[in-house]
């Protein structure tokens, strides 16, 4: 049994292009992670990803007035109306319901008044209790209503 010595040949090119694979594969891992990674909470802003205070709108700022916000339903579009004074928020309501929408959505209404009064008397968005049968309606309801107030508080600071 002798050794027998084996004498290995790279070519040049062959170790160039796994060198180049090789950073390749390592900035890829890299930007998986910047992009895929998980974020603090005070980095990521609100749930709904609108900017930081569209879900929290106690103690708020806003300028006076009547806020809209259009819904669209099967086609038949609806808007949110909401009136705000200096730091409350006065009242929620929908305009432009069509009795389609009304017969088709009969939830809608009904949804809508009981956050409205749970709105009103926290003068916040945050936790709003609904009923699970409305629970996909109440969440886009919801959604206009904080973007008639991020709305109005955003002409609040101009």
């Amino acid at each position: 049994m002798s050794a027998k010595t084996k004498i290995m040949v790279f070519r040049m090119r062959e170790l160039i292009y796994t060198g180049i694979f090789i950073v390749l594969g390592i900035i890829l891992v890299v930007l998986m992670f910047v992009m895929f990674g998980t974020k603090p909470d005070s980095a990521s802003g609100s749930p709904s990803g609108k900017g930081p205070d569209s879900s929290s709108v106690s103690q708020a700022s806003y300028a006076p007035g009547v806020y809209t916000s259009p819904i669209t339903l099967s086609g038949n579009a609806l808007d949110v109306e909401v009136t705000v004074d200096n730091s409350q928020i006065q009242s929620i309501r929908l305009v432009n319901l069509s009795d389609t929408v009304a017969a088709m959505y009969p939830l809608v209404q009904p949804a809508l008044e009981d956050m409205a009064s749970q709105i009103c008397e926290s003068q916040s968005t945050e936790n709003i209790s609904y009923s699970e049968d409305s629970r996909y309606t109440s969440q886009i309801l919801l959604d206009a209503v904080r973007d008639a107030l991020l709305t109005a508080r955003q002409a609040a600071s101009h």
